[in-house]
């Protein structure tokens, strides 16, 4: 896969100050891109690229089709040799609808806090990672680091699967993956996969006063839904669970729906879209086949009134779930960084799955700030915790230092 180059006018409010050295200094500079997923990176990643080329570190970029987003991945150190990755996605959720106490693209120091979209979220990660590099690239590494940033994490960890592709190829992997989602610095060695579906019902339009004569397709999906939740109601009550989870089980969620043109026609259509939030030990297939032979005796049941009823089934989006060993070298390594004795699991995913599943990569995830204060208005990360992360990433430097 072919990479490209940007370039950033010099007289860009956003063009490479080259007096940037903290991770604040990087963050304040990084929140003023407002990169929403539905929007391009492009300036982001071309701002880091400059910030590294000013480095003397080369980068990768790794476009999608359109080359209007791009995943960056660059090394410090020797190339020849598996290192530590360091893994953030530079895309943010929206902030349209939500009440900001000020502009969420302008970083706001208030009381310790840091407030704005991404801060969390996870451009804090990636600020003390282009802090560190400043610190890496006067030490001669025998292990070398890499930066990997990529483009729509936040739609179903969507971009970085074009920079996997790329890895798979490489003649060198990384050794291990950090993923940098906020975790108040915990170490975290599992989280929750993630399978999504459109469901479309197809039913038989009626005039509303004639409406035993159709087929109502709200009705068929409201019937599934009802299918859906007796599952996750059995699993919640006899499923496998994880204690170390938020939620101890695996979570089934219909979170769209849509239907009806007007309230005096049945209508003919209606979809809704589900989610399987999966523990690492549960395969979202068995599950989804359980809902599809649902969706059967469903249909059967409306095509003796309409031979053309129909539930239809089609992917969204799927991520694997991530389970490291506690016991394993790349989660000890990561403990030492933290100075933590202990482990723990989250229920949102990463890109960690990935990297773990497609490239054999162990992956653990650990960053600054709180998955608590990320996706909701006022969004921010703290002064400390930028901190923590910076004497993090010092150590890793100091660890893989000749």
């Amino acid at each position: 896969m072919a990479a490209f180059s940007l370039i950033l006018d010099d007289d860009s409010p956003n063009a490479v100050s080259g007096k940037m050295t903290s991770s604040l200094s990087y963050l304040e500079c990084l929140i003023g891109f407002p990169t929403v997923s539905r929007d391009s990176n492009l300036d982001l990643i071309a701002f880091v690229r400059a910030e590294l080329a000013g480095l003397g570190i080369e980068s990768q970029l790794v476009p999608d089709e359109t080359a209007k987003k791009a995943n960056l991945y660059a090394t410090i150190g020797p190339a020849d040799k598996p290192g530590v990755m360091l893994s953030g996605h530079t895309d943010v959720v929206p902030v349209e609808g939500q009440a900001w106490s000020s502009d969420a693209f302008a970083l706001r120091r208030d009381q310790g806090r840091l407030y704005g979209r991404g801060s969390a979220d996870m451009k804090g990660f990636i600020a003390c990672c282009l802090a560190m590099a400043h610190d890496a690239v006067r030490r001669p590494l025998a292990t070398p680091i890499h930066f990997a940033f990529s483009y729509d994490e936040e739609i179903g960890c969507v971009g970085v699967r074009r920079l996997i592709d790329l890895l798979e190829k490489a003649p060198v992997r990384p050794r291990l993956a950090i993923i940098g989602e906020p975790t108040l610095m915990a170490v975290v060695t599992a989280h929750k996969g993630k399978a999504a579906m459109r469901v479309t019902c197809t039913g038989l339009e009626a005039h509303s006063s004639l409406a035993p004569e159709g087929v109502n397709a709200i009705h068929l999906a409201c019937d599934l839904i009802a299918a859906i939740r007796a599952l996750q109601a059995e699993i919640a009550e006899t499923g496998q669970r994880d204690g170390d989870y938020d939620i101890a089980y695996t979570t089934l969620h219909v979170g769209r729906i849509r239907g009806g043109e007007t309230l005096n026609i049945v209508p003919n259509e209606a979809r809704f879209d589900f989610e399987i939030r999966h523990l690492p030990g549960d395969d979202p297939k068995v599950l989804i086949a359980r809902i599809e032979k649902a969706a059967e005796r469903i249909v059967t049941e409306a095509r003796q009134r309409f031979a053309g009823a129909a539930i239809a089934f089609s992917p969204l989006n799927a991520y694997p779930a991530l389970d490291t060993p506690p016991d394993s070298e790349a989660v000890s390594f990561v403990k030492a960084l933290s100075g933590s004795n202990s482990t723990a699991k989250i229920s949102f995913g990463t890109e960690g799955g990935l990297f773990q599943t497609r490239l054999g990569i162990p992956a653990v995830v650990c960053g600054p700030g709180s998955i608590g204060v990320a996706h909701k208005p006022d969004e921010y990360v703290e002064e400390s915790q930028l901190a923590s992360c910076d004497q993090f990433l010092a150590r890793l430097v100091e660890r893989l230092a000749v």
